[in-house]
């Protein structure tokens, strides 16, 4: 499946993302997708397992070229998702996880609904979400500034999601996200070659 992570700038989004990850040694089933983005990287991010990091124009290559499963501006820069890396995970058996925009969760559901499973998370205050912007301290303040203004438009989309975590308290909302993960790897149209054992289970009877 391709779990969909969304939510405003400094929700928490990514931090739910890098602990689902961090589990995923005892897992094994789930990968991430690396998005290529034009925007500056960040003192803390590393190129190639955060982001790819591009140029305006190696950007517009790869969309001009049909190389994006999704793409959007957001906050003034350019986001998406390459396709060859999610193709490639999902035929190999791997659940692939997005930490996108809504613009982006949009797209995917469009191109490929039946395999989606969409997420948005919510800061439990706008006094919150504030301070957690600020207290990352790696954008300037009129970054900020911009990113608040966003998030009234982005809060708007969370009808469209399948789950809607709010992040107060970070061990509730992973507990929440991993037992979206369980249950959705549970349901009977994921579970491939079940008809074949129910068959094996009637032989027995």
């Amino acid at each position: 499946m391709m779990l969909v992570l969304s939510s405003p700038s400094g929700a928490g989004k990514s931090t739910l993302a890098r602990n689902l990850l961090r589990d995923r040694e005892e897992d094994g089933r789930l990968t991430l997708s690396v998005s290529v983005t034009t925007r500056a990287r960040r003192g803390s991010e590393i190129d190639g397992v955060d982001y790819r990091f591009l140029t305006a124009r190696q950007f517009e290559q790869m969309r001009d070229r049909g190389e994006l499963l999704e793409w959007a501006q957001v906050h003034g820069n350019f986001y998406g998702t390459p396709k060859d890396t999610v193709d490639q995970a999902l035929e190999s058996g791997l659940d692939v996880l997005f930490d996108i925009d809504w613009q982006g969760a949009r797209q995917i559901r469009e191109a490929v609904p039946q395999d989606v499973v969409s997420i948005f998370v919510l800061p439990p205050s706008a006094a919150e979400l504030r301070q957690r912007l600020e207290r990352r301290a790696e954008d300037a303040p009129e970054v900020i500034a911009n990113r608040l203004t966003n998030a009234s438009t982005e809060l708007e989309r969370w009808g469209e999601y399948d789950y809607v975590i709010v992040n107060d308290d970070l061990q509730r909302a992973y507990g929440g996200l991993k037992a979206i993960v369980v249950a959705e790897r549970l349901r009977r149209e994921r579970l491939t070659g079940l008809a074949d054992f129910i068959a094996t289970l009637q032989a027995g009877l």
